[in-house]
């Protein structure tokens, strides 16, 4: 069925101006005035509303097996409430088990994902090294159109990655045209200090930003980005908390090299004193790794985004109830890590970023949707408003607002770190495919509707700095 978005103002990263919007087949067909259109087509009346390319999650996880448990949102659960909040696609990440194949974790998400509401596509996570992941990477990105691979710094005895194995990744994901991402946090730091920490007897939630300092993030993303320097490959950084990652992304920046910085809502909008409420429950619910941070940090993040040394926005949506976080009542390296967002993302940031001055209406689409879909290769078929382009569009009223509550949101999870805020800016209707799936407060998500995207490899792209890698190449590192 075909849809005709008539009477808004389309807002991209780079334009402002008012047309009609035709969509049919999932595809954006002509973009203009008094557009020639089926009369069986469905008019849906933009009004004073903003016409503008859905929102893309660079970094959730669904579905997700972690610290002795299971992420309480599905794919399905969770995309339905992106599309509440205007999100219409995700990247979600793979991450095998220690000397699991890839390519059984790969198929293992891919059937997961079957129920999602929206379309989903995948990094994957490099948790050890033989030559049977070396093989398997290749067949990712040229087969599965897999572009991006994730090395947790962190969680020291499960998937933490040394630095051989890094090393080893990221010189494959330069001759494969992928792009590596990497959690930084010094994982041997970390369990060193979670061990100190308990020995003073400190074990509720207000250890765990005790034993995760910036500094620990801020080494960690220096020697990532060192290693991806000394390699001549471009880099990802995720969930950038503090100053001094951003520090480090900065001067890399400054220096010409390629890498790129994403923040979550979360750490722009909460400190740290969440943990040292009296309320384990509370308290718990916002253990994340990162944690958040105090107030200066915060600062340091928005002025980031402003400058352009961070360029997109997501959530590290990872949710688990209060039953789940109760696994780390008496020792709080046992609370699962992991908070909620997804539907809330495009709200807070507009709220917090264009109703405050520090970004403007078409920086606001930059961050949360193209520039994720420009670094990620996916662009301009996600990310934009053009002709050619997934329909996949949000309609957005600037002066609608929404009172964000646990009681009231469709992500599945019984806290929301935002809980009781009013924010300004929200979506009135999401389309996905060229089909409303939130309308007026109306979700009508169907499970099992979103595609898989494929995201192609940089080869032409990177061609430059391969050639520029092979004159100063290192001693290689053996696999295996």
């Amino acid at each position: 069925m075909s849809i005709l978005i008539k009477g808004g103002t389309v807002v991209t990263a780079d334009l402002s101006y008012r047309a009609d919007v035709y969509c049919n087949d999932g595809i954006i067909q002509a973009i203009g005035d008094n557009l020639d259109v089926p009369t069986n087509c469905e008019v849906v009346d933009a009004g004073d509303l903003l016409v503008m390319p859905g929102g893309i999650d660079p970094h959730t996880h669904m579905q997700l097996p972690f610290m002795g448990t299971v992420a309480s949102e599905d794919f399905y659960t969770g995309t339905a409430a992106g599309c509440a909040g205007g999100t219409t696609s995700i990247i979600d990440f793979v991450i095998p088990n220690p000397q699991q194949p890839i390519m059984d974790a790969y198929h293992q998400w891919m059937e997961w994902a079957q129920k999602s509401a929206a379309d989903y596509s995948f990094h994957v996570a490099i948790t050890w090294w033989d030559e049977s992941v070396y093989k398997d990477m290749g067949t990712l990105v040229q087969d599965h159109g897999v572009n991006s691979f994730k090395h947790f710094m962190a969680y020291k005895n499960a998937i933490m990655c040394e630095d051989e194995t890094l090393i080893n990744s990221f010189s494959r994901c330069l001759e494969l045209g992928a792009m590596p991402t990497v959690h930084a946090e010094n994982g041997d730091l970390v369990y060193h200090l979670q061990k100190q920490i308990l020995e003073q007897g400190i074990r509720g939630p207000e250890g765990h930003p005790l034993s995760r300092p910036a500094e620990v993030e801020g080494e960690a993303a220096n020697r990532a980005i060192r290693i991806a320097q000394a390699l001549n490959v471009p880099i990802y950084c995720v969930h950038v908390s503090c100053e001094e990652s951003l520090q480090a992304i900065t001067r890399a920046r400054n220096e010409g090299q390629r890498v790129y910085g994403e923040v979550l809502t979360g750490h722009l909008e909460l400190d740290d004193s969440v943990y040292r409420n009296q309320d384990f429950e509370f308290a718990a619910a916002h253990v994340m790794s990162p944690p958040f941070r105090p107030k200066k940090h915060q600062d340091a993040l928005w002025k980031g985004l402003q400058s352009g040394n961070l360029q997109t926005t997501a959530t590290d949506h990872c949710c688990f109830c209060a039953d789940q976080k109760a696994a780390g009542k008496d020792d709080f390296t046992l609370i699962p890590n992991g908070t909620a967002g997804i539907e809330d993302r495009m709200s807070i940031m507009w709220d917090a970023g264009v109703n405050s001055g520090k970004l403007t209406p078409n920086e606001f689409v930059a961050v949360t949707s193209t520039n994720a879909a420009k670094i990620f290769n996916i662009y301009p078929r996600k990310g934009s408003i053009t002709v050619g382009a997934d329909a996949d569009i949000v309609l957005w009223d600037p002066s609608g607002s929404r009172t964000i509550s646990s009681s009231t949101h469709h992500q599945n999870v019984d806290f929301n770190i935002f809980e009781g805020r009013t924010v300004k800016g929200i979506a009135v209707h999401t389309l996905s495919q060229g089909k409303l799936v939130w309308t007026n407060g109306d979700l009508r998500a169907v499970k099992g509707a979103g595609k898989y995207i494929k995201r192609p490899a940089f080869n032409s792209a990177f061609d430059a700095v391969k050639k520029q890698a092979e004159v100063h190449a290192p001693t290689a590192v053996k696999r295996g």
